[in-house]
């Protein structure tokens, strides 16, 4: 893992400065400098050659969502954007998602000083993966989008059940993949690392633009085709409890190993349950699924990694392919189709 050479692009100079302190404060992180507007960091880029961005949303002058379409355009860097907590906000990230940023992380602007200092303590680690991150050419999505729809119209479910697993990089992988879901999709849950807020936002795009249904994970709601559950709650874990048909169980539990929803815990209750199942874990921080993907793959299930390659974070495929729990690796343009055919009758 490379250090993080970070330019701080915002017009505060109370934020640029206390942007700038926390992550100097980060193992591996140096700030090269910052700037206070696009024009001003235009120039920095090219003097300072930084390896990621931190980028305000709201600046005067070109805003920055317009900056970040110019950078993904012209010359694409890792970004991170900075943006309120609001739901104004969650669109505006989406936006920037759509557009190529490797995350957008919460300004915690009325937070009490103990929120403060944990929600900023994120910020070094996540500009730390972001400076080693994969930024991918998104040229081509379209017309594979269009042949992918093609293909899911002559989807026949075989009984199989799909979970996904997915943290920083998630919301742009699950993107480009549920776009080829059919309207008649498996039963499918995912585990995401999200701030919830954000998550909420997505889950309404998602069920306004798919043909199939999305709705946030439910305790106690049944697995059935047509319908994806999305579990983002932070202060509670997902399983899946066996029955005709199977249902989701929501846990108030402590993290496991950190991580809550915790993968590992969705991934081992299906392996446990002997639910006929597709597991996928995709792009993400941390290792959390690989251990529950490895009991999903020894339980004689197909389990798929996102070919780390393809993955803008690649800790946690690298994590579960380590120790054996990926059945197969796929890059990221092709794992949609590859889950989806293991579901096909046909």
């Amino acid at each position: 893992m490379h250090e993080a050479r970070v330019l701080v692009v915002d017009d505060s100079a109370a934020m640029r400065a206390l942007f700038s302190d926390i992550l100097d404060q980060t193992k591996n992180v140096v700030v090269v400098g910052a700037a206070a507007n696009a024009a001003d960091a235009r120039e920095r880029i090219a003097d300072l050659k930084p390896n990621v961005i931190t980028l305000d949303v709201e600046m005067p002058g070109m805003s920055g969502i317009e900056f970040l379409e110019e950078i993904m355009g012209s010359n694409p860097l890792p970004v991170v954007m900075l943006s309120s907590l609001t739901q104004a906000g969650t669109e505006t990230s989406l936006k920037a998602f759509e557009l190529g940023a490797v995350e957008c992380f919460p300004k915690p602007l009325k937070a009490t000083p103990e929120q403060f200092a944990k929600t900023v303590g994120k910020l070094g680690k996540i500009v730390l993966a972001a400076a080693n991150s994969n930024v991918r050419d998104r040229s081509k999505q379209q017309a594979k989008r269009e042949a992918a729809a093609a293909e899911a119209a002559k989807f026949t479910w075989n009984g199989r059940f799909v979970a996904f697993s997915a943290s920083m990089g998630g919301i742009d992988a699950l993107t480009t993949i549920l776009a080829e879901w059919p309207d008649e999709c498996p039963p499918t849950v995912i585990c995401l690392q999200a701030e919830p807020m954000l998550a909420e936002t997505f889950i309404k795009r998602l069920d306004t633009d798919l043909g199939c249904s999305v709705k946030i994970a439910r305790d106690g709601a049944a697995l059935a085709q047509g319908t994806i559950h999305i579990a983002a709650d932070p202060d509670r874990h997902v399983v899946i409890e066996p029955g005709q048909p199977p249902k989701i169980r929501l846990m108030e539990r402590e993290p496991v190993e950190g991580s809550r929803p915790s993968a590992n815990l969705l991934y081992g209750s299906i392996a446990r349950a002997g639910i006929p199942a597709v597991g996928a874990l995709l792009t993400g921080m941390g290792n959390d699924g690989a251990k529950g993907l490895k009991l999903l793959h020894d339980s004689g299930m197909d389990t798929i990694v996102q070919d780390p390659k393809s993955a803008l974070v690649s800790e946690a495929p690298s994590a579960a392919i380590e120790i054996g729990a990926a059945g197969r690796q796929i890059a990221l343009d092709d794992l949609g189709a590859a889950v989806i055919g293991l579901c096909n009758q046909s």
